[in-house]
């Protein structure tokens, strides 16, 4: 429906260019579901959508019906809902609440798709001249590599997490990488340019400083306990941690040992490296156990 796109403007069939006359939208295709063929996430802006097109189809286009079939409609937004209303009492579209199961070609080149009435409890077969699904956002299956590179978080459904949902919702677990946008979740457009905005604004901050502070509680390896087995590298998620070859005098005997070195800068003080270390020579700067152990004998007396 847009003059510059490849119909000029008009409405039409990808199939056969013929204008259709009943149009159906299908919502949350895809998106909450409970089985392993779909996504158990809401995609969040598929109900904006189908109201802003169906409103625009109505109004080009008044002689052609609109139906949607929902689960729920979910306006979360500031006048998101009046906006809702007015599709369905000024533009007169057909909300059903009920589920789609299946979408039928005809010979005349229709559709027919069956679903469900909830609200009146019945059976519904609607002839369509066209289908539209919102199907459901799904992140780019590079996100992955990226995470890997950037040491980033990634949840379940491969979005990158942020360090805090309320009190950092724009920073990662990570230190120096941030988030914007719908590598993070399903997000509309306000939203998404607010997110970058505040992002923008953390990068700034720490750009514009001379000197930037590190968490002192990082950790320590001892070298004279440290076996350059491995296991610490392993499981730290920030790449902290290197093995260099290096002359070591134990208690008078001096040999080359793989041990284990840590990058400050990198390290987050999460501690995972001090547990995992089979021979203890991995410590937090700050948390050792000789210091918890203190603690914990200064409280008993």
């Amino acid at each position: 429906m847009n003059a510059a796109g490849p119909t000029k403007g008009h409405l039409e069939r990808l199939s056969d260019g013929k204008h259709p006359k009943e149009i159906v939208f299908v919502q949350c295709v895809g998106s909450r579901c409970n089985d392993n063929k779909g996504k158990s996430y809401c995609s969040k802006i598929c109900c904006m959508y189908t109201a802003k097109h169906a409103m625009l189809i109505r109004d080009k286009y008044p002689d052609v019906n609109v139906t949607v079939f929902y689960i729920d409609v979910r306006t979360p937004g500031k006048n998101f809902d009046e906006f809702y209303r007015r599709a369905v009492e000024e533009y007169g579209v057909n909300y059903v609440k009920g589920q789609v199961g299946k979408v039928t070609p005809e010979p005349d080149g229709s559709l027919t798709v069956h679903g469900v009435d909830l609200l009146d409890n019945k059976q519904l077969k609607v002839k369509a001249d066209m289908v539209v699904l919102a199907a459901a956002i799904e992140p780019n299956p590079s996100v992955r590599q990226i995470a890997t590179m950037l040491t980033a978080s990634i949840d379940t459904n491969n979005f990158l997490t942020e360090a805090h949902p309320k009190l950092r919702p724009v920073e990662s677990p990570t230190a120096g990488v941030f988030l914007s946008g719908v590598c993070q979740g399903p997000k509309d457009i306000p939203e998404t340019v607010s997110q970058a905005g505040a992002a923008a604004i953390k990068v700034v901050g720490l750009l514009a400083k001379d000197k930037l502070l590190t968490n002192p509680c990082t950790a320590k390896p001892d070298e004279l306990l440290c076996n350059g087995c491995s296991a610490c590298a392993n499981v730290c998620p920030y790449g902290a941690i290197s093995y260099e070859e290096k002359l070591i005098n134990d208690h008078g005997v001096r040999e080359t040992r793989r041990v284990a070195q840590v990058n400050n800068a990198l390290c987050q003080g999460c501690g995972a490296c001090t547990v995992t270390c089979p021979s203890g020579a991995m410590d937090l700067q700050g948390f050792s156990n000789r210091q918890i152990i203190a603690e914990v004998d200064a409280i008993c007396r």
